[in-house]
């Protein structure tokens, strides 16, 4: 007789991470969310300057753009632990620092440095988290199962970062409404302390050992220049642009209608549909490229922010926003998954930082420009910046078509 041994049961990410890993990489990005809105609501609050406010949020984001990428790149050479470790807590007490500071009697370019150093000491979660589930796929899944579970993990992690970014200015409207201006930002240091924390010591942040001991291989740094993954950061460069615009002329719309408060609330029914149609993603069939996605997805985009400057009521505003989510999810998606596919060797959690800080440095800059272009000419032409930011994305999608066809 033959005794014919069962086949061994095909890995999954959630065996090989443990349940507990997406709740804490999950909370663990709200502080990120966090950081640039309630900062900006915190010094608007407290030294009753919108300008003053813009400024410091910039400021939050040009320390993101110059800095992150560098964690990125040490988190790759001496692991995500370690710097997550010490970026989350410098990151904390700088936060609680701000809190206090804005209401002292301190000089305004106080408040522009420690917010240069809160963005500079922002913890990458999402984008080393999308690092460290990659390369867990690649560890311990089959060659023909890789390219649909890297798909599935962009699509999941673009959803969370869709929940996060929604629901995060959701948190900070909240708090800083029923508790008090500097609420939103203690709240970020507290979340930052705990769950960056626990994400940094889980057991998915070791760096497995070479097989022969040796240091792990790396790309040179010249190839992170290289034109088809810096076109994935200018397209995501252009989400967090729209992002910062969308919220910010949305909060005046609904200023002009006596009810600014509820913009989160509208702003909500955009992430609905982009978290929606991010997971669904994973079903596309392999025939609908990339490539083909981005601008398929970037044009609904597009052409839901066309409509903007037309919407009159909530109700309006509501429908424009559904049609923009589907545009949003898939698109995120795409991007990360082509930086994924481009990472050179050895420099997954370089590129994915990359793309992270361009997201908020675009949030950053938009929120500031169309906050100034609002206060000086109204909800109605601040709704033109979401067109902006839009045709970025889609131009970057255009340009990354031509990449691929030429590569």
């Amino acid at each position: 007789m033959h005794t014919t041994l069962a086949a061994p049961r095909p890995t999954s990410l959630v065996r090989e991470t443990g349940f507990a890993y997406f709740p804490i990489a999950l909370i663990a990005r709200l502080p990120f969310a966090m950081m640039v809105v309630g900062i900006l609501t915190l010094v608007v609050s407290a030294r009753d300057s919108l300008a003053l406010g813009g400024l410091t949020s910039a400021m939050t984001g040009l320390g993101t753009a110059l800095v992150g990428p560098l964690l990125g790149a040490a988190a790759d050479r001496f692991g995500q632990r370690r710097v997550l470790l010490i970026a989350g807590t410098a990151n904390s007490l700088l936060l609680l620092a701000i809190a206090w500071l804005a209401f002292a009697t301190v000089p305004d370019a106080a408040l522009l440095v420690v917010a240069f150093l809160i963005g500079a000491s922002m913890p990458q979660v999402a984008p080393l988290s999308r690092s460290r589930l990659v390369g867990i796929i690649g560890r311990t899944f089959s060659k023909d199962r890789r390219a649909s579970a890297v798909g599935g993990t962009m699509a999941y992690e673009s959803a969370a970062d869709e929940i996060a970014f929604v629901f995060g200015p959701v948190i900070v409207g909240l708090l800083a409404t029923t508790m008090n201006p500097a609420a939103p930002v203690i709240g970020a240091a507290v979340l930052a302390l705990l769950f960056v924390s626990a994400f940094a010591l889980h057991p998915t942040a070791r760096v497995p050992a070479a097989a022969d001991g040796a240091a792990a291989e790396q790309a040179p740094a010249r190839e992170l220049a290289r034109p088809a993954l810096l076109a994935t950061v200018v397209g995501t460069l252009g989400m967090g642009l729209f992002f910062g615009a969308m919220l910010t002329s949305l909060t005046a719309f609904m200023a002009e209608r006596g009810a600014p408060e509820q913009a989160g609330l509208v702003y909500g029914a955009m992430g609905i549909g982009s978290a929606a149609l991010a997971l669904g993603v994973a079903l596309f069939p392999a025939r609908f490229t990339l490539a083909a996605r981005w601008l398929v997805f970037g044009a609904i985009l597009v052409a839901g922010t066309l409509a903007l400057p037309f919407a009159e009521s909530v109700a309006a505003m509501t429908v424009c926003l559904l049609i923009i989510g589907i545009g949003i999810g898939p698109t995120l998606v795409t991007q990360y998954s082509l930086a994924a596919g481009r990472s050179p060797l050895g420099r997954s959690a370089t590129v994915m930082t990359m793309l992270g800080s361009a997201v908020v440095v675009g949030q950053s800059a938009a929120s500031a420009l169309t906050g100034l272009l609002a206060e000086g000419a109204g909800a109605s032409i601040a709704l033109l910046a979401p067109i902006a930011a839009a045709l970025v994305v889609l131009g970057a999608g255009a340009v990354n078509a031509w990449l691929s066809r030429s590569r």
